[in-house]
């Protein structure tokens, strides 16, 4: 980050931004819907085990991702151009919608959705650490008698989530980011060939260790994150008087 800021400015936190937005406006509903309706399917009154509800969230998560997998690939884009900029080169992409046309005039409709396999499986474990984790959390922290289902068992469940999520996304973040932003060469030679061959060669290479890199900036940004959105969501049902999460 502090790389970032010295040679790209503040700004240069924030490239990509609004792509994010724009995936979460598919994947955020998506994911917590489809959770909730599939948890629902599956028992009536929500008591399912840990591996169930993890199942479910995985499911989910693979479902919203798909659907927003071309804005992350512009996202992933987009913030590798500053190493461009860094270069004193001209940035591939003028905005989220000029990367959308220049990615589909190269590289056809398809090619929105490179990359599409690692991104639902991070999706899957990043969800079925998140949501079923939040879900059991918060069960547990109330069955208990911890705490009421107020904004108290809300944080508690929250920061497990957060803990879960990156511990189990991490590996998959590597790889789905490798897999993302590497371009082929002029003979169409790509450095890995699928998201085994990446994770094969970043273990082989780098180390085992290698698949945790970047664990706390992901906490630092999934953390805050599950807290806000679990707080302020359990909020918002409790005002539209829909039963809590």
């Amino acid at each position: 980050a502090a790389g970032i800021v010295r040679d790209q400015g503040v700004s240069g936190l924030y490239k990509g931004l609004s792509p994010a937005i724009i995936r979460h406006l598919f994947y955020t509903p998506i994911r917590i819907v489809g959770y909730e309706n599939l948890r629902n399917l599956v028992s009536a009154d929500g008591s399912l085990s840990l591996s169930s509800k993890a199942l479910v969230g995985g499911i989910s998560g693979v479902i919203a991702q798909f659907v927003a997998s071309p804005a992350d690939l512009v996202k992933v884009r987009m913030q590798a151009d500053g190493r461009l900029i860094n270069k004193g080169l001209q940035p591939r992409y003028k905005g989220p919608f000029d990367a959308f046309n220049k990615v589909v005039a190269m590289e056809g409709l398809g090619g929105l959705w490179k990359g599409v396999l690692p991104n639902v499986q991070r999706a899957f474990l990043v969800n079925m650490g998140e949501l079923a984790c939040y879900d059991h959390a918060k069960r547990f922290v109330i069955n208990n008698q911890i705490s009421d289902d107020n904004i108290y068992a809300h944080t508690l469940a929250s920061i497990m989530s957060g803990l879960s999520a990156t511990m189990l996304s991490c590996p998959a973040d590597v790889v789905k980011t490798r897999m993302m932003n590497q371009a082929a060469s002029k003979e169409g030679n790509v450095m890995y060939k699928s998201s085994y061959d990446c994770l094969v060669k970043t273990v082989k290479i780098e180390g085992l260790t290698a698949l945790w890199k970047g664990f706390f900036p992901t906490w630092a940004r999934l953390g805050p994150w599950q807290f806000f959105f679990w707080v302020s969501y359990e909020k918002f049902r409790q005002i539209s008087g829909l039963s809590s999460f």
